[in-house]
């Protein structure tokens, strides 16, 4: 079956078409086409990622995103007869809050036909709504237009599956399985007993890991994105073995529950930078202290829940999952002085941040879910608060 998947939920906007070939979850994938647009450079100057930009920009590029998609697939065109002044009016009803864009896709339909897409998988949620909405109002005019059946995905569930994927198939999974998420919106423990069923057995009570990255970077006048600036730094104290800036907080290290929380650190951040002048040599060793605490606190919770749920095999997913001191610290658990039955998971660097491979993936397991396009466009909303488990 041939999968169109659509993507955006914060400042990425994405769509691929994917092919597969059997049944979840031993199905094998090819990546026909994929389009992906980062609105980084455009968020950069606020510091971080404001909602009605990020609507305004979906708006302004999923169209050629879905046309570079398209192309990249080179799939049969359908030359249908032309719309019918009803399907005129409906395309524009569906996408009235997204100006211009049903034009837009108007003008596609009269160039491309229909495309022999089988589902549509689109993000719902968790995410910024009015991003979210770009998405999932794209989806129900192309739903319409192909009379394609649709499918609403949980953007974590999606991490989930691209941290298993190898680029054409899934991991033979084992379990039960622990799935920590880290990303600017989530710092959470998921267990997973089987496929598709989600258990939350810890999370963050304030501020997501990667919020306390960009909010720390902020302080210490590093640009945005925070994460990657603040591993580029710290990695040079450690390789110049730079003396401790500050002795920072672990956190409910040793709360003994499973939860977490990042807003002390940040706070410890702010009074150990207090009146303070910052050179180039304390911006490194403070990054890597930060890293130190962060990487910390998050290994010991993820060890304590294979402990407690005796849990074969750990998956790290969300955009966070992109730090090297993470990664190289959560493969470490499978080591003989650790877990050595541990099988462990991480994403190809390129499927970290946010995609739509991992949509398609999330639509191929929850494609029993789909729904008709009149039957999505009656009951789906955008849940910027949406919960996997």
């Amino acid at each position: 079956m041939l999968i169109l998947s659509i993507e955006t939920s914060c400042d990425e906007t994405a769509i691929s078409i994917i092919e597969a070939d059997g049944d979840f979850p031993f199905a094998k994938y090819e990546i026909l086409g994929n389009a992906l647009f980062s609105q980084i450079e455009t968020h950069k100057e606020y510091g971080g990622v404001f909602p009605a930009l990020a609507k305004r920009e979906h708006i302004v590029t999923i169209l050629p995103m879905l046309e570079k998609a398209v192309n990249e697939a080179k799939l049969p065109k359908d030359f249908t007869p032309t719309l019918t002044d009803k399907e005129t009016s409906q395309i524009h009803k569906l996408l009235s809050r997204e100006d211009g864009l049903a034009h837009q896709l108007i003008d596609f339909h009269k160039t491309y036909g229909r495309q022999p897409i089988d589902l549509i998988a689109v993000t719902t949620g968790p995410g910024l709504e009015p991003a979210l909405w770009v998405g999932i109002n794209f989806a129900k005019a192309l739903a319409y237009l192909w009379d394609t059946k649709i499918v609403s995905i949980d953007h974590m569930e999606g991490h989930i599956l691209a941290s298993i994927f190898d680029g054409y198939k899934l991991a033979d999974l084992q379990f039960p399985s622990l799935a920590l998420l880290v990303s600017g919106g989530h710092t959470e423990l998921i267990l997973m007993e089987n496929w598709g069923q989600y258990k939350k057995v810890g999370q963050t009570r304030d501020d997501a890991v990667g919020e306390a990255f960009d909010k720390v970077a902020r302080l210490i006048g590093l640009p945005y994105p925070g994460g990657p600036e603040i591993h580029r730094l710290a990695e040079i104290a450690r390789t110049e073995n730079l003396p401790p800036f500050a002795d920072l907080p672990r956190p409910m290290l040793n709360s003994g529950d499973l939860d977490f929380s990042f807003s002390g650190l940040k706070t410890a951040v702010l009074y150990a930078t207090k009146d303070k002048v910052l050179n180039e040599k304390d911006k490194q060793a403070l990054a890597r202290d930060f890293e130190d605490a962060v990487v910390e606190v998050l290994i010991k919770k993820l060890s304590k829940a294979i402990t407690e749920f005796s849990v074969n095999s750990v998956i790290l997913g969300g955009g966070v999952s992109a730090n090297k001191k993470l990664r190289q610290a959560v493969v470490s658990l499978s080591s003989p002085s650790h877990f050595p039955h541990l099988h462990t998971y991480i994403p190809d660097p390129k499927l970290s941040t946010d995609n739509s491979i991992m949509i398609a993936l999330a639509g191929h397991a929850k494609m029993l879910e789909s729904l008709s396009p009149q039957e999505f466009a009656n009951t789906i909303k955008a849940d910027g608060n949406k919960s996997l488990a």
